[in-house]
């Protein structure tokens, strides 16, 4: 079929006299009898709703229902049934209806419009009521019912009246994006705002937060449904695939499991539990593998540390915003926390507590033979300078956490302690937190550690001391063997 307008559409009105008035009904009964499926299982033959669709469509066009979140893994069918839906809005919604899809970009939102093109086409009488148009559908007879493809973008999404806004992907949603789809819908009587997304892998998102509020249940203007493996299953737990999977588990399934066996094989663990599980897995895009800081824990919390041993701190400096950090690691690469000064919740003009932390640094000479104290200079100069007078100009050096040909080695040299399990630590919780927000970033120098975003509230600073507390205790330990080895020999 050529795209574009056909001039004057000849063809009566679709009849849908006796139809049910139920919002919910009325669409599923348009899909039953008018949509062909495009590609995959059952390609070409009218499209057949699993239970589990039907459920998802009676909960989220259900009366007064203003917004719904649909959590759900990868290769369940999420694009057919949003193109599905568009389509049916545009001859079975209110009057002028306008079906916007939503995606992060316009490249994602074209795919879904795609699929809703071929369905029409598919179909003669869909096919010859409605204009195809390269970036748009219009259907006459409804008032020029309009299903539109836009970008998360909020200059994009301003101006618009829609009757259904389908969101594909919540988790890439920012919250200015968010602000914006709000602000258009419901100006409508009826209107339903559909998200269809996979989990993200960041709790400080709008998606996580209108997920913690559908668990909660009770707002009867939103509906949510999660589709999630049991917290803990084992990956190739296949009852927990088919929990998570509806698809794999309905009648006359079109998810197999050989798929996900493969994609098993494939994919890092917390990318396979978020992606094809429905699991909220921080750190999918963290430096560290799952589970990994957790299985190099020493035994007990002080195990490795006594008054008097020698040891190498590292210390990273904030301001008011970012988070000050006084990390040890004892030359045999156990690694602690001394001091951690992090920024209340809801106190925005909080400060460092600069005597408190200088306290600490002379705290920690007293209690320990420390070999050196490795500063990050940023805002704290002066007080560096201070240090290095009062416990020795050789013991207190700068090492800038910023340039990368210093912190992509040492970062590297971490890692691999790691992962060879040549490392422990004291389990600090906060510390833990810290090392699970870096998210790794390829420089021209190697691998450095970063924020998940600019500005984000998510802290790294004990995390980056850390990983220079270790570089210097390991150095230091490699000198001594040095030392030890030459004095053997003379």
């Amino acid at each position: 079929m050529k795209a574009g307008p056909k001039g004057a559409i000849k063809a009566a009105p679709l009849d849908f006299t006796g139809w049910p008035k139920d919002r919910a009904a009325r669409r599923i009964r348009f899909i039953k009898e008018y949509i062909i499926t495009p590609s995959g299982v059952g390609e070409a033959k009218p499209m057949v709703l699993r239970e589990f669709q039907k459920e998802i469509i009676r909960g989220s066009f259900a009366t007064g229902v203003r917004d719904s979140l649909i959590s759900i893994p990868r290769g369940n069918g999420k694009t057919a049934l949003a193109a599905a839906l568009a389509v049916a809005e545009l001859f079975v919604g209110p009057r002028s209806a306008e079906a916007l899809i939503v995606a992060s970009d316009q490249r994602q939102a074209n795919i879904t419009l795609r699929f809703a093109k071929q369905m029409i086409q598919l179909h003669p009488e869909l096919a010859e009521r409605a204009h195809v148009y390269g970036d748009r559908i219009v259907v006459p007879e409804n008032g020029d019912a309009l299903l539109q493809p836009l970008p998360a973008d909020p200059d994009a999404l301003h101006g618009w009246n829609p009757s259904l806004m389908v969101i594909d992907e919540l988790h890439v949603v920012t919250e200015l994006v968010w602000e914006a789809v709000t602000s258009v819908s419901g100006k409508r009587p009826e209107s339903l705002t559909l998200a269809i997304s996979t989990p993200g892998h960041n709790s400080d998102s709008v998606m996580w937060r209108m997920v913690v509020e559908g668990r909660k249940g009770g707002d009867p203007m939103s509906y949510f449904k999660e589709y999630a493996a049991p917290a803990g299953c084992d990956l190739d737990d296949r009852e927990a695939w088919r929990i998570a999977n509806p698809a794999m588990s309905c009648k006359n399934p079109f998810l197999t499991e050989d798929g996900l066996a493969s994609n098993l094989k494939k994919l890092r663990e917390p990318v396979f539990r978020q992606l094809r599980l429905g699991q909220w897995v921080e750190g999918t895009n963290s430096w560290l593998p799952w589970g990994a800081w957790d299985s190099v824990t020493a035994a007990s919390a002080g195990s490795g540390i006594s008054a008097g041993q020698r040891v190498v701190f590292a210390f990273d400096g904030s301001v008011s915003r970012d988070s000050t950090a006084l990390i040890g690691c004892t030359l045999d690469g156990h690694l602690f926390v001394e001091g951690l000064w992090e920024r209340p919740a809801n106190v925005p003009d909080w400060r460092v507590p600069r005597e408190e932390v200088n306290n600490a640094v002379d705290a920690a000479f007293d209690r320990y033979d420390v070999i050196e104290l490795a500063c990050d200079p940023w805002a704290w100069q002066t007080d560096i300078e201070q240090w290095a007078k009062k416990h020795g100009e050789k013991r207190v050096l700068h090492w800038d956490t910023s340039q990368a040909v210093r912190m992509a080695p040492a970062t590297d040299r971490m890692y691999q302690a790691v992962m060879e399990k040549a490392i422990t630590h004291d389990g600090n919780p906060r510390l833990a937190a810290h090392i699970s927000n870096c998210v790794a970033e390829q420089t021209n120098k190697g691998t450095v550690v970063r924020k998940d975003k600019k500005n984000s509230p998510k802290k790294i600073d004990a995390a980056v001391a850390a990983i220079a507390a270790y570089d210097r205790a390991k150095w230091h330990e490699s000198k001594s063997k040095k030392k030890r080895v030459y004095y053997s020999n003379d």
